[in-house]
């Protein structure tokens, strides 16, 4: 199988099997369903983490390093075997993009998915850590979001030795999130923004006519 989804993306072989980038990816799923049973144990357990123990392995649950590795794959030979190594070091500019994701899904979403069953958002941990007002805890939450993007700019300013075309990648995921979670949970509850935006953009898409100066 492994063979096979390597040969349809293009992705270089050796001796006929996969070469890394098949291996970095598995390891990022794998890394992201162990935070996964973490979340679930803490959520039979009815346990409220500490931010320090939240934070860290809610930025894998937000999904963003593994879509971020799995969306190098199919860039083939582009994408240096050290690339993979950066992105599962989570170095400050991936994990500007984690929070982001984390932060901005946690607000829009935390009062709905605590009413359906579900483990404790940034919201709840720090409302119940520091004693603090649920409008506190946003407030709090949305500066560390402004930070996170000013890390994120900064790394996009000044980029590392990868390839701006790689650091595109994460940045716009911060970006799609951005559009998804600003006032309201797109990602859930889709059929409204999220589905007039898909709309407009691949249904009724507005041209622009090309004029020659």
């Amino acid at each position: 199988m492994e063979e096979l989804m390597g040969s349809e993306l293009g992705i270089p072989t050796c001796n006929g099997k996969s070469s890394y980038h098949m291996h970095y990816a598995k390891e990022a799923m794998k890394q992201l369903v162990r935070a996964y049973l973490i979340e679930a144990k803490w959520f039979h357990k009815g346990y409220t983490p500490k931010m320090e123990e939240y934070i860290p392995n809610a930025l894998v649950t937000s999904g963003y390093y593994m879509l971020t590795i799995t969306s190098f794959v199919g860039m083939g030979k582009m994408v240096p075997k050290e690339a993979y190594e950066w992105v599962l070091s989570q170095p400050n500019f991936m994990r500007a993009s984690a929070v982001i994701c984390r932060l901005m899904d946690d607000l829009v979403s935390h009062k709905f998915e605590q009413e359906r069953g579900h483990v404790a958002s940034a919201v709840e941990c720090y409302m119940n850590q520091y004693g603090a007002s649920e409008k506190e805890a946003e407030d709090e939450l949305n500066r560390q979001i402004e930070e996170a993007w000013k890390d994120l700019n900064k790394g996009i300013l000044k980029p590392t030795a990868f390839p701006m075309l790689l650091l595109m990648r994460t940045f716009n995921l911060s970006r799609m999130i951005n559009v998804l979670h600003k006032h309201e949970d797109g990602y859930t509850h889709s059929s409204k923004k999220t589905k007039r935006y898909i709309t407009m953009l691949f249904i009724n898409p507005l041209y622009l006519k090309e004029y020659n100066c």
